[in-house]
Protein backbone atom coordinates (compact mmCIF):
# COMPACT_ATOMS: atom_id res chain seq x y z
CA UNK A 1 0.00 0.00 0.00
CA UNK A 2 1.19 3.17 -0.53
CA UNK A 3 1.50 5.91 2.20
CA UNK A 4 1.17 9.46 1.37
CA UNK A 5 0.94 12.73 3.69
CA UNK A 6 -1.36 15.30 2.84
CA UNK A 7 0.02 18.68 4.03
CA UNK A 8 3.37 20.60 2.86
CA UNK A 9 3.97 22.75 5.83
CA UNK A 10 5.28 22.21 9.58
CA UNK A 11 2.75 19.47 10.91
CA UNK A 12 3.61 17.29 7.73
CA UNK A 13 7.22 17.66 7.70
CA UNK A 14 7.67 16.66 10.99
CA UNK A 15 5.18 13.51 10.49
CA UNK A 16 7.12 12.28 7.84
CA UNK A 17 10.74 13.08 9.30
CA UNK A 18 9.35 10.81 12.40
CA UNK A 19 8.17 7.93 9.82
CA UNK A 20 11.62 7.84 7.84
CA UNK A 21 13.05 7.91 11.20
CA UNK A 22 10.96 5.35 13.18
CA UNK A 23 9.40 3.56 10.59
CA UNK A 24 11.85 3.45 7.73
CA UNK A 25 9.56 0.28 6.35
CA UNK A 26 6.96 2.63 5.54
CA UNK A 27 8.27 4.97 2.40
CA UNK A 28 6.10 8.11 1.72
CA UNK A 29 5.26 8.85 -2.08
CA UNK A 30 4.48 12.35 -2.30
CA UNK A 31 3.56 15.02 -0.54
CA UNK A 32 -0.55 16.08 -1.00
CA UNK A 33 -2.15 19.89 -0.90
CA UNK A 34 -5.26 21.38 -2.00
CA UNK A 35 -3.41 24.11 -3.53
CA UNK A 36 -0.27 25.04 -4.72
CA UNK A 37 -0.03 28.48 -2.88
CA UNK A 38 2.68 29.15 -0.74
CA UNK A 39 4.09 25.13 -1.07
CA UNK A 40 7.10 23.70 -2.80
CA UNK A 41 6.65 21.72 -5.76
CA UNK A 42 9.03 19.46 -3.57
CA UNK A 43 9.57 18.50 -0.44
CA UNK A 44 12.17 16.29 1.31
CA UNK A 45 13.07 15.59 -2.11
CA UNK A 46 9.53 14.21 -2.40
CA UNK A 47 6.68 15.92 -4.81
CA UNK A 48 3.84 17.79 -3.80
CA UNK A 49 1.08 17.14 -6.03
CA UNK A 50 -2.48 19.63 -5.80
CA UNK A 51 -5.10 16.97 -4.89
CA UNK A 52 -7.08 17.69 -8.40
CA UNK A 53 -4.33 17.24 -10.91
CA UNK A 54 -3.09 14.20 -8.85
CA UNK A 55 -6.47 12.08 -8.46
CA UNK A 56 -6.71 12.32 -12.49
CA UNK A 57 -6.06 8.87 -14.02
CA UNK A 58 -5.94 7.19 -10.90
CA UNK A 59 -8.61 4.27 -11.18
CA UNK A 60 -10.18 3.12 -8.33
CA UNK A 61 -8.66 0.38 -7.41
CA UNK A 62 -5.35 2.57 -7.46
CA UNK A 63 -6.87 4.55 -4.94
CA UNK A 64 -7.80 1.87 -2.31
CA UNK A 65 -4.20 0.88 -2.62
CA UNK A 66 -3.24 4.60 -0.90
CA UNK A 67 -3.14 5.51 2.80
CA UNK A 68 -3.26 9.26 2.97
CA UNK A 69 -2.41 10.50 6.65
CA UNK A 70 -3.87 14.06 7.13
CA UNK A 71 -0.75 16.51 8.70
CA UNK A 72 -2.24 19.94 9.05
CA UNK A 73 -3.59 21.63 11.70
CA UNK A 74 -6.65 20.82 12.92
CA UNK A 75 -8.78 22.76 12.04
CA UNK A 76 -9.06 22.13 8.72
CA UNK A 77 -8.34 18.99 8.97
CA UNK A 78 -12.44 17.83 8.29
CA UNK A 79 -12.75 20.11 5.08
CA UNK A 80 -9.16 17.65 4.00
CA UNK A 81 -11.16 14.49 4.84
CA UNK A 82 -14.31 15.32 2.29
CA UNK A 83 -11.79 16.55 -0.35
CA UNK A 84 -10.13 13.50 -0.52
CA UNK A 85 -13.89 11.37 -0.18
CA UNK A 86 -14.99 13.82 -3.07
CA UNK A 87 -12.10 12.01 -5.17
CA UNK A 88 -12.20 8.71 -4.08
CA UNK A 89 -9.69 8.40 -1.30
CA UNK A 90 -11.19 6.76 1.16
CA UNK A 91 -8.38 5.68 3.02
CA UNK A 92 -7.06 8.33 5.34
CA UNK A 93 -6.08 9.05 9.46
CA UNK A 94 -6.03 12.23 10.78
CA UNK A 95 -2.68 13.18 12.36
CA UNK A 96 -4.03 15.06 15.40
CA UNK A 97 -2.43 17.71 17.73
CA UNK A 98 -1.92 14.59 20.23
CA UNK A 99 -1.16 11.85 17.30
CA UNK A 100 1.37 14.34 16.50
CA UNK A 101 3.43 15.16 19.90
CA UNK A 102 3.24 11.38 20.59
CA UNK A 103 5.14 10.95 17.53
CA UNK A 104 7.29 14.04 18.30
CA UNK A 105 7.95 12.24 21.91
CA UNK A 106 9.00 9.14 20.43
CA UNK A 107 10.88 10.72 17.42
CA UNK A 108 13.05 13.31 19.46
CA UNK A 109 13.89 10.74 22.00
CA UNK A 110 15.66 8.46 19.76
CA UNK A 111 17.52 11.12 18.28
CA UNK A 112 18.57 12.61 21.50
CA UNK A 113 16.79 16.46 20.68
CA UNK A 114 14.40 18.61 22.56
CA UNK A 115 13.80 17.36 25.83
CA UNK A 116 10.73 15.85 26.36
CA UNK A 117 8.95 16.52 29.47
CA UNK A 118 7.09 13.61 29.95
CA UNK A 119 10.83 11.94 29.41
CA UNK A 120 11.83 12.73 32.90
CA UNK A 121 11.13 11.30 36.33
CA UNK A 122 7.61 12.40 38.07
CA UNK A 123 8.53 14.17 41.45
CA UNK A 124 6.65 14.25 44.77
CA UNK A 125 5.23 17.77 44.59
CA UNK A 126 3.09 19.20 41.83
CA UNK A 127 4.73 22.66 40.74
CA UNK A 128 2.36 26.08 41.23
CA UNK A 129 1.59 27.04 37.88
CA UNK A 130 -0.22 29.96 36.84
CA UNK A 131 -1.23 29.66 33.20
CA UNK A 132 -3.22 32.68 31.80
CA UNK A 133 -5.42 31.19 28.21
CA UNK A 134 -5.13 34.13 25.40
CA UNK A 135 -9.29 34.64 24.41
CA UNK A 136 -10.26 36.86 21.79
CA UNK A 137 -13.93 38.34 21.61
CA UNK A 138 -13.02 37.63 17.41
CA UNK A 139 -12.43 33.81 18.15
CA UNK A 140 -14.66 31.13 16.49
CA UNK A 141 -16.92 29.41 18.78
CA UNK A 142 -15.09 25.71 19.78
CA UNK A 143 -17.30 23.04 18.45
CA UNK A 144 -17.01 21.02 22.27
CA UNK A 145 -16.62 22.23 25.10
CA UNK A 146 -13.55 22.51 27.13
CA UNK A 147 -13.28 21.98 30.44
CA UNK A 148 -9.61 24.05 31.50
CA UNK A 149 -7.12 23.00 34.12
CA UNK A 150 -8.05 24.65 37.26
CA UNK A 151 -4.26 26.44 37.16
CA UNK A 152 -5.17 27.75 33.39
CA UNK A 153 -7.39 31.21 33.35
CA UNK A 154 -8.70 32.75 30.51
CA UNK A 155 -7.43 36.44 29.55
CA UNK A 156 -9.49 38.14 27.06
CA UNK A 157 -6.46 40.20 24.61
CA UNK A 158 -7.40 42.77 22.46
CA UNK A 159 -9.85 43.88 25.51
CA UNK A 160 -9.25 47.70 24.91
CA UNK A 161 -10.35 47.81 21.39
CA UNK A 162 -13.84 46.29 22.14
CA UNK A 163 -16.78 46.32 24.43
CA UNK A 164 -17.47 43.10 24.25
CA UNK A 165 -15.96 40.67 27.18
CA UNK A 166 -15.36 36.91 26.85
CA UNK A 167 -13.32 36.16 29.91
CA UNK A 168 -12.87 37.80 33.76
CA UNK A 169 -9.64 39.24 33.00
CA UNK A 170 -8.40 41.70 30.43
CA UNK A 171 -5.16 42.95 28.99
CA UNK A 172 -6.52 46.40 29.37
CA UNK A 173 -6.37 46.24 33.10
CA UNK A 174 -3.23 47.74 35.29
CA UNK A 175 0.13 48.43 32.77
CA UNK A 176 -0.95 47.34 29.36
CA UNK A 177 -0.73 47.52 25.44
CA UNK A 178 -4.46 46.11 24.74
CA UNK A 179 -4.93 48.76 22.13
CA UNK A 180 -1.90 47.37 19.99
CA UNK A 181 -3.05 43.80 19.97
CA UNK A 182 -3.47 43.79 16.57
CA UNK A 183 -0.07 44.31 15.60
CA UNK A 184 0.91 42.07 18.81
CA UNK A 185 -1.55 39.80 18.55
CA UNK A 186 -1.49 37.06 21.76
CA UNK A 187 1.54 38.71 22.87
CA UNK A 188 -0.32 41.84 24.22
CA UNK A 189 -1.69 39.41 27.06
CA UNK A 190 1.96 37.84 27.77
CA UNK A 191 2.71 41.90 27.94
CA UNK A 192 0.13 41.88 30.88
CA UNK A 193 1.28 39.07 32.56
CA UNK A 194 5.36 40.56 32.77
CA UNK A 195 4.04 43.70 33.93
CA UNK A 196 1.05 42.82 36.05
CA UNK A 197 2.23 39.60 37.53
CA UNK A 198 6.16 38.90 37.58
CA UNK A 199 7.01 41.95 38.24
CA UNK A 200 5.46 42.44 41.18
CA UNK A 201 1.96 44.20 40.77
CA UNK A 202 -1.49 43.48 40.87
CA UNK A 203 -1.02 39.92 42.69
CA UNK A 204 -3.50 39.07 45.24
CA UNK A 205 -4.71 36.02 45.69
CA UNK A 206 -5.91 32.88 43.36
CA UNK A 207 -4.95 29.04 43.24
CA UNK A 208 -2.27 28.19 41.32
CA UNK A 209 -1.65 24.57 40.91
CA UNK A 210 -2.38 21.29 42.32
CA UNK A 211 0.19 21.06 45.44
CA UNK A 212 -0.66 20.65 49.04
CA UNK A 213 -0.37 24.27 50.43
CA UNK A 214 1.91 23.24 54.07
CA UNK A 215 0.30 26.11 56.24
CA UNK A 216 -3.72 24.25 55.07
CA UNK A 217 -4.78 20.92 55.71
CA UNK A 218 -7.39 21.16 52.21
CA UNK A 219 -5.53 20.31 48.52
CA UNK A 220 -6.76 22.95 46.56
CA UNK A 221 -6.85 25.44 48.73
CA UNK A 222 -6.10 29.29 47.95
CA UNK A 223 -2.38 30.25 48.09
CA UNK A 224 -0.48 33.48 47.52
CA UNK A 225 0.46 34.51 44.07
CA UNK A 226 3.98 34.77 45.11
CA UNK A 227 3.93 31.52 45.91
CA UNK A 228 3.40 30.28 42.21
CA UNK A 229 6.92 29.12 40.50
CA UNK A 230 5.82 28.99 37.16
CA UNK A 231 3.80 31.37 34.67
CA UNK A 232 2.85 31.14 31.20
CA UNK A 233 1.23 32.07 28.41
CA UNK A 234 -1.46 29.62 25.95
CA UNK A 235 -3.91 30.64 23.56
CA UNK A 236 -7.48 29.42 24.09
CA UNK A 237 -7.22 27.08 21.13
CA UNK A 238 -3.87 25.75 21.41
CA UNK A 239 -3.03 24.63 25.21
CA UNK A 240 -0.30 22.65 26.46
CA UNK A 241 -0.73 19.02 26.34
CA UNK A 242 -0.08 18.01 29.88
CA UNK A 243 -1.27 15.05 32.07
CA UNK A 244 -1.83 15.75 35.98
CA UNK A 245 1.36 13.75 36.76
CA UNK A 246 3.01 16.55 34.64
CA UNK A 247 2.88 19.19 36.93
CA UNK A 248 5.41 17.32 39.31
CA UNK A 249 7.91 16.92 36.69
CA UNK A 250 8.58 20.25 36.70
CA UNK A 251 10.17 21.26 40.60
CA UNK A 252 12.52 18.14 41.12
CA UNK A 253 13.66 18.02 37.62
CA UNK A 254 14.52 21.99 38.10
CA UNK A 255 13.03 22.89 34.87
CA UNK A 256 13.38 26.15 33.59
CA UNK A 257 10.79 26.56 30.68
CA UNK A 258 8.12 24.28 28.75
CA UNK A 259 7.64 25.20 25.49
CA UNK A 260 6.16 23.20 22.35
CA UNK A 261 7.86 20.67 20.56
CA UNK A 262 9.05 23.13 17.14
CA UNK A 263 7.87 22.68 13.97
CA UNK A 264 10.09 21.69 10.95
CA UNK A 265 10.70 24.08 7.85
CA UNK A 266 12.21 23.03 4.97
CA UNK A 267 15.07 23.88 3.89
CA UNK A 268 15.28 26.08 7.13
CA UNK A 269 13.24 28.71 9.17
CA UNK A 270 13.60 31.56 6.99
CA UNK A 271 10.45 29.94 4.93
CA UNK A 272 8.38 30.93 7.81
CA UNK A 273 9.25 34.84 8.14
CA UNK A 274 9.64 34.94 4.35
CA UNK A 275 6.00 33.38 4.13
CA UNK A 276 4.43 35.59 6.94
CA UNK A 277 6.58 38.76 7.49
CA UNK A 278 7.02 41.36 4.67
CA UNK A 279 11.12 42.02 3.54
CA UNK A 280 10.66 45.88 5.05
CA UNK A 281 9.21 44.73 8.16
CA UNK A 282 12.14 41.64 8.59
CA UNK A 283 14.83 44.46 7.67
CA UNK A 284 13.19 46.76 10.75
CA UNK A 285 13.35 43.62 12.97
CA UNK A 286 17.09 43.13 12.45
CA UNK A 287 18.04 46.78 12.81
CA UNK A 288 16.24 46.52 16.17
CA UNK A 289 17.87 43.34 17.21
CA UNK A 290 21.73 44.60 16.15
CA UNK A 291 21.09 48.04 18.09
CA UNK A 292 19.72 46.48 21.23
CA UNK A 293 20.83 43.21 21.17
CA UNK A 294 24.78 42.83 18.99
CA UNK A 295 25.44 39.72 20.90
CA UNK A 296 21.87 37.84 19.82
CA UNK A 297 22.13 39.37 16.28
CA UNK A 298 25.41 37.58 15.68
CA UNK A 299 23.35 34.34 16.58
CA UNK A 300 20.43 35.15 14.50
CA UNK A 301 21.94 33.52 10.91
CA UNK A 302 22.74 30.54 13.15
CA UNK A 303 19.17 30.07 14.21
CA UNK A 304 17.99 31.04 10.89
CA UNK A 305 19.99 28.04 9.56
CA UNK A 306 18.44 25.45 11.18
CA UNK A 307 14.63 24.21 10.59
CA UNK A 308 13.47 24.33 13.97
CA UNK A 309 11.08 26.74 14.76
CA UNK A 310 8.58 27.61 18.32
CA UNK A 311 5.64 28.53 16.88
CA UNK A 312 2.21 30.08 18.75
CA UNK A 313 3.81 32.06 21.22
CA UNK A 314 2.62 29.59 24.26
CA UNK A 315 5.27 29.15 26.84
CA UNK A 316 5.47 27.87 30.41
CA UNK A 317 8.72 29.16 32.94
CA UNK A 318 9.85 29.92 36.12
CA UNK A 319 8.62 33.19 37.00
CA UNK A 320 12.19 34.60 36.71
CA UNK A 321 13.10 32.70 33.52
CA UNK A 322 10.15 34.44 32.20
CA UNK A 323 10.35 37.98 33.51
CA UNK A 324 13.79 37.74 32.09
CA UNK A 325 12.57 36.63 28.77
CA UNK A 326 9.95 39.63 28.07
CA UNK A 327 12.74 42.13 29.35
CA UNK A 328 14.88 41.14 26.76
CA UNK A 329 11.81 40.85 24.00
CA UNK A 330 9.53 43.88 24.21
CA UNK A 331 11.89 46.09 23.74
CA UNK A 332 12.86 44.83 20.68
CA UNK A 333 9.57 44.50 19.47
CA UNK A 334 8.68 48.33 20.74
CA UNK A 335 11.78 49.55 18.67
CA UNK A 336 10.38 47.55 15.60
CA UNK A 337 7.37 49.69 15.58
CA UNK A 338 9.14 52.51 15.51
CA UNK A 339 11.22 51.19 12.29
CA UNK A 340 8.36 49.67 10.31
CA UNK A 341 6.69 51.36 7.36
CA UNK A 342 4.13 51.92 8.46
CA UNK A 343 5.06 52.64 11.77
CA UNK A 344 3.09 50.11 14.10
CA UNK A 345 0.54 52.97 15.02
CA UNK A 346 -0.69 53.11 12.04
CA UNK A 347 -1.20 49.30 10.86
CA UNK A 348 -2.78 45.87 12.89
CA UNK A 349 -1.90 42.90 10.61
CA UNK A 350 -0.48 40.72 13.39
CA UNK A 351 3.18 40.91 11.96
CA UNK A 352 5.11 41.78 15.68
CA UNK A 353 3.05 38.51 16.66
CA UNK A 354 5.33 36.45 13.84
CA UNK A 355 8.07 38.21 14.55
CA UNK A 356 7.66 37.29 18.59
CA UNK A 357 7.66 33.21 17.10
CA UNK A 358 11.30 33.81 15.57
CA UNK A 359 12.52 35.85 18.78
CA UNK A 360 11.34 33.31 21.18
CA UNK A 361 13.34 30.54 18.76
CA UNK A 362 16.10 32.37 18.70
CA UNK A 363 15.98 33.12 22.42
CA UNK A 364 15.51 29.72 23.71
CA UNK A 365 17.83 28.15 21.06
CA UNK A 366 20.69 30.24 22.05
CA UNK A 367 20.12 29.71 25.86
CA UNK A 368 20.02 26.05 25.14
CA UNK A 369 22.65 25.22 27.40
CA UNK A 370 22.08 27.97 30.24
CA UNK A 371 18.66 26.89 30.63
CA UNK A 372 16.92 23.51 31.03
CA UNK A 373 13.89 23.46 28.52
CA UNK A 374 11.75 20.72 28.54
CA UNK A 375 8.86 20.12 25.50
CA UNK A 376 5.53 18.50 25.19
CA UNK A 377 3.02 18.62 22.47
CA UNK A 378 0.34 21.96 21.76
CA UNK A 379 -3.44 20.57 22.06
CA UNK A 380 -5.30 22.21 19.48
CA UNK A 381 -8.99 22.78 20.35
CA UNK A 382 -11.12 23.31 16.68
Amino acid sequence: MQLMIYGAQGYALGTYEAIKTLYPERRVSCFLVTERGYNAPVLEGLPVFEIDSFAEGISDEGKRDIKVLIATPENVQAEIENTLDKYGFSNHKRIDSVRWAELMDTYHKKLGRFLSLKSLPVGRDDAYVYMYAAKSHKDRTLSGEVNLPNYVTPLQVGAANTELRVAELYDSEGENISSKNGNYSELSGLYWIWKNRLCGAGNGRRYCGNRQDENTSVKNDIVDDERCEYYGLVQYRRMFGFAEEDLKRLVDNDVDVVLPYPLLYDPDINAHHERYIKEADWNALLTAIRELQPEYAEYMPVVLGQRYLYNYNVILAKKDVLRDYCEWLFPILERVEDLSVPKGSERADRYIGYMGETLETLYFIKNTERLKIAHTGCRMWV
